[in-house]
């Protein structure tokens, strides 16, 4: 082969492989193209998924409420030297609660409360041995509605609305054990500000307080009243209390004798269980 001949040899071969490389050279930005676009569109559709669930959740339907508390509280009353709660249906989905129709013969005392709430701890532990008395002999009733308006103070556990919740659990099921539940939730009262008891901590509780039917500590950790709660707290929070002149709940505890609304001198006061039967007195509550 003469020189020029090898040359061109060459030079062809250059060509060839010049050529090769810019073919792969295309093949590779084409499959990054590809890679990437299909990046874009997995990493859009699981924003897009995200997306829907938080919609889902911020819409999701009112639920059904627990049974026994028809009026969003559960009521208490006496029969035969015994408290023994009233039993009602439950709220239906979508569906609003029923005032409790009221004896003005007796003390109707009815009391919102949140579970993180020191006051109303103070008030339970002052004020509910007598007020069992009372119910007891028949010469008042007890009506408790749990709520959420402390949530803020549980670090982002919502610790209001987990024991308001659980004690849902306890009217639905187990509504006999429901005021020793209520005093010993109060017993084991967290502090503000801390991420208060866990959902099994609160069903072992309510079980040891006497709440034995098996179906309560699967509703307490599966937390299955608590849409109810968020429902229940926005009526009070807007709408006037049944039974009352209140136009509408503004701070923890509220309690109400015979439509009027206890307000304690100071803080000692709500524990001040003699302040207390003089209120209930002064409203037509013939306590003995």
């Amino acid at each position: 082969m003469s020189d020029n001949e090898s040359k061109k040899a060459r030079r062809n071969a250059a060509r060839e492989r010049a050529a090769a490389q810019r073919e792969k050279e295309k093949a590779r930005r084409r499959r990054n193209k590809t890679l990437t676009i299909s990046g874009i569109i997995v990493g859009s559709l699981a924003i897009v998924a995200v997306i829907v669930l938080v919609i889902a959740n911020s819409v999701q339907p009112a639920g059904p409420g627990p049974k026994n508390m028809a009026s969003d509280g559960i009521v208490l009353q006496g029969q035969n030297g015994k408290i023994v709660p009233v039993t009602t249906k439950a709220i239906p989905e979508g569906g609003k609660p029923t005032a409790t129709k009221q004896d003005d013969s007796v003390a109707n005392i009815t009391v919102y409360e949140d579970y993180m709430c020191p006051v109303c701890n103070q008030f339970e532990t002052g004020n509910m041995p007598q007020i069992k008395k009372w119910v007891e002999n028949g010469s008042a009733t007890l009506e408790i509605h749990p709520f959420n308006l402390l949530d803020r103070l549980s670090l982002g556990s919502k610790y209001s609305t987990r024991a308001a919740a659980a004690a849902a659990c306890v009217a639905n099921y187990d509504p006999d054990a429901f005021l020793d539940v209520n005093t010993a939730f109060y017993a084991n009262q967290p502090s503000e500000s801390t991420r208060g008891l866990t959902n099994d901590q609160l069903a072992s509780i309510a079980k040891k307080a006497g709440a034995t039917n098996p179906n309560v500590e699967k509703c307490i950790t599966d937390q299955r009243f608590q849409s109810w709660v968020g429902d229940a707290t926005n009526r009070v929070l807007n709408e006037p209390l049944a039974n009352s002149d209140v136009p509408k709940l503004t701070g923890t505890p509220t309690v109400i004798v015979n439509g009027k609304q206890y307000n304690a001198d100071n803080t000692n006061a709500w524990s001040d269980t003699d302040s207390f039967a003089a209120f209930v007195e002064q409203n037509g509550g013939a306590v003995k």
